[in-house]
């Protein structure tokens, strides 16, 4: 049982996805709530993905890394993945800020480096506030909020029932 339940929205949102990409999505949830919490947690039912971003606010600015559900796996993104240290050499992406980690198999979430990735990027957000002077207020545990759902998708539908 994880230590954080997933809030029924997530699972809702999880449904139309195979039962391998949707327990790979709440094992690395599970993973980055281990490593993040206390945090926010933003639920998002996107137009191409079920998207969750972790951060120590619900604004979407403060966000530290975010994971994205695929039909054919997860990612574990990082909002200033651009400027993260790589040692691994792992970090995909192009753009001017973020990068991200393809998960495609429980091996993949077992790789040990994942959770080096995951810490970095949060100390650098602690880090970068500090230096800032802001302070997140105080939350306990994990907060869960559905902040969007859109009404078209371009992913899974909803399986029909046989």
């Amino acid at each position: 049982m994880p230590r954080y339940k997933p809030p029924a929205a997530l699972i809702k949102f999880l449904k139309p996805y195979d039962r391998e990409v949707q327990k790979l999505a709440l094992d690395l949830r599970s993973l980055v709530l281990e490593e993040m919490a206390p945090c926010h947690e933003n639920i998002y039912d996107a137009y191409s993905a079920v998207a969750i971003g972790y951060g120590p606010t619900d604004r979407l600015s403060d966000g530290v890394f975010h994971i994205a559900v695929y039909s054919k796996g997860v990612n574990l993104g990082f909002n200033q993945g651009a400027t993260l240290a790589d040692p691994s050499g792992i970090l995909e992406g192009k753009g001017k800020q973020i990068r991200h980690i393809k998960i495609r198999s429980q091996s993949d979430l077992a790789r040990p480096e994942l959770r080096g990735y995951v810490r970095r990027a949060r100390q650098v957000a602690i880090d970068d506030a500090r230096k800032l002077g802001e302070t997140a207020p105080p939350v306990a545990g994990v907060v869960s909020t559905v902040k969007a759902i859109y009404p078209k998708k371009r992913r899974p539908g909803p399986k029909s029932r046989k």
